[in-house]
């Protein structure tokens, strides 16, 4: 259960990044943050386990998570135009 939580919540928060950088910074950062949302949540990830036989771990996930928005929110455009 709180990995489906987990998910969820990067899911929304890559999602929020993409449309966030698609909007003040670039399309192609926004586009990659958008695709990247979609491995974390559950429905897709249900999809290509069916579609493709694997998925991606749950330990990768929130690792891979964790240092994209450090990424994002350390040293990127996004971090400058928000102030943070």
């Amino acid at each position: 259960m709180a990995s489906k939580i987990t998910s969820w919540i990067f899911g929304i928060i890559f999602f929020l990044a993409g449309v966030l950088n698609a909007i003040l910074v670039h399309p192609v950062p926004g586009a990659f943050y958008l695709l990247l949302s979609l491995i974390y949540f559950p429905l897709v990830s249900v999809f290509f386990k069916k579609k493709f036989g694997f998925s991606i771990p749950f330990t990768v996930k929130v690792i891979l998570g964790i240092v994209i928005l450090w990424g994002t929110l350390a040293v990127g455009d996004l971090a400058e135009i928000l102030g943070l």
